[in-house]
């Protein structure tokens, strides 16, 4: 069995679990307690999806160059309970869009690079696997660094990165994502 299949494998007892909740501030946390770093889950799919990245089946679609690439490991079908399977791998050294006070040179830990905006119609469940010390993404409780993110349906927003690189695991009810909607002025 290759890396994506055993990831996708090791996705289905927890999509079992979680496929009844709908992603916001408890389930986040919920999802932190439960399935957090140094639990069983987190560091098999953290390892996993490392291994996707470095083997070139993960996160393989240039968005805007090497520093932003995404792929679906896998459709909402129903062997995963209807949950797409989605891999993003973002680095803010070098980045497209520096969006904040610091002057985005290589090696600013404190530039954010943000990616293309986005809708979760129906919520995201969002692993983030630093793999640079000082990363973190944005959530919708703030900056995490390893752990989860949860943004409820309806949400939307730029994915946004400092501090280095990471991947971001996601899982999508329905595979519903939207790039179709026009970001706030």
């Amino acid at each position: 069995m290759d890396g994506r299949e055993q990831l996708i494998e090791r996705s289905i007892p927890f999509l079992e679990e979680v496929k009844n909740m709908t992603a916001g501030p408890e389930v986040e946390r919920w999802l932190n307690e439960t399935y957090g770093p140094g639990s069983a889950l987190y560091e098999d799919l953290s390892r996993l999806i490392k291994q996707g990245v470095e083997e070139g089946w993960a996160a393989t679609i240039e968005v805007s160059g090497r520093r932003y690439r995404r792929s679906r490991l896998c459709d909402p079908t129903e062997r995963t309970l209807n949950f797409s399977i989605t891999a993003v791998y973002m680095d803010s050294q070098d980045g497209r869009m520096a969006i904040d006070n610091h002057d985005g040179e290589p090696d600013d830990l404190e530039a954010s690079f943000r990616g293309d905006y986005h809708a979760h119609p129906y919520g995201e469940l969002n692993m983030v696997v630093p793999l640079d010390e000082k990363a973190v993404l944005a959530g919708p409780s703030g900056w995490c660094h390893a752990g989860w993110t949860a943004p409820a349906p309806g949400s939307h927003h730029y994915p946004e990165v400092k501090g280095g690189a990471l991947i971001a695991l996601f899982f999508l009810p329905a595979g519903r994502i939207s790039y179709d909607v026009t970001p706030p002025a």
